[in-house]
């Protein structure tokens, strides 16, 4: 990569920002540039707490500014589309977190953009970018459990009592929040041949999902079990079962090791996460290397992914009767 720091402008200045910017203070591929809110005064307050260079009191300065090289959206998912197209328009690259909008349809709009002004667009969905998912992948594909043909994952936190949580017009819920987690840890694992899917969501009296159970059945008969909840608290394991053995993951939302089982329950080996500083490193070091090559997409989170699973998404939520945002 380019020996050039990238200049990161963060919009936004809650707490999922400030996880991206304690991770900035110790990269050296890129810097803590800009930050933005819509007041004034958080913004200078987080800029001074992670030593920001600038401080601007409106989302559209962030954007209009020349040295920026590349946006990090940390608003509600509520937020995603209008902040995300905005920065497009003006022609600066986006790290959008997930969920990456609402449904699909803001999600096509905002790819749409991006190919047409070439300007480069990715879903912050940190485990897709971490070198964790490598390593899990070649020891499934070393056939150390043999054929995969099981997957299980859970994602779950009892902090329904948080607004962005419950309310349906912050676009609230268990799957945007988590169940896009467990989404992606399929994915990832077991592919995209989907045969069938079938669920079951328990709403919370807002009318948002509070926790749900997700199955998904494969062309080549592989099957994934996954579940999240907003409402208690799990293991937050992975767990992918072979036909000689096994192989558990601690923490699909940021996997800290994993560990292979043989056919007789045996620890094989345990494998341990590398060193890293928050684990939000690996998606701004991915960005700033498709910027530039010159690409509008990251070669680890493809905007055909993102769609598909938002496409995914829209169609639980349909099945569920969960509507966000005034979705008709």
């Amino acid at each position: 990569m380019n020996s050039k720091p990238l200049n990161l402008g963060i919009l936004g200045t809650g707490w999922i920002a400030d996880k991206m910017a304690v991770t900035l203070l110790e990269m050296t591929c890129a810097k803590a540039y800009a930050v933005a809110s819509r007041s004034k005064e958080k913004a200078e307050n987080f800029a001074k707490k992670y030593s920001f260079s600038k401080a601007y009191g409106s989302y559209e300065e962030l954007a209009d500014d020349p040295e920026v090289d590349l946006i990090y959206i940390a608003t509600p998912h509520s937020h995603h589309f209008e902040n995300s197209k905005m920065c497009l328009l003006k022609g600066k690259p986006v790290l959008c977190e997930k969920a990456f909008t609402v449904n699909a349809e803001e999600a096509e709009e905002l790819i749409k953009i991006s190919q047409e002004k070439h300007v480069f667009l990715a879903e912050a969905i940190w485990t897709r970018y971490q070198p964790m998912r490598k390593m899990i992948s070649d020891a499934v594909e070393s056939g150390v459990i043999g054929t995969p043909k099981m997957l299980s994952a859970n994602l779950c936190y009892p902090n329904i009592a948080m607004q962005r949580m419950y309310d349906p017009k912050l676009a609230g819920g268990a799957l945007l929040d988590l169940g896009v987690y467990v989404l992606n840890f399929a994915a990832m694992f077991f592919g995209s041949d989907i045969k069938s899917v079938s669920s079951h969501c328990i709403k919370y009296p807002t009318g948002i999902d509070a926790q749900e159970s997700i199955t998904l059945e494969y062309n080549d008969g592989k099957i994934a079990v996954l579940s999240s909840s907003l409402i208690v608290k799990s293991d937050r394991q992975g767990i992918i079962s072979g036909d000689k053995g096994f192989l558990i993951v601690e923490n699909v939302n940021n996997p800290q090791s994993f560990s292979v089982y043989d056919e007789d329950y045996k620890l094989v080996e345990k494998v341990n996460c590398p060193p890293q500083i928050t684990g939000y490193e690996y998606q701004v070091e991915c960005c700033k290397r498709a910027i530039e090559e010159g690409r509008t997409e990251p070669v680890e989170m493809p905007h055909a992914e993102t769609l598909r699973i938002m496409r995914q998404m829209d169609s639980l939520r349909k099945e569920w009767g969960v509507k966000l945002c005034n979705e008709k």
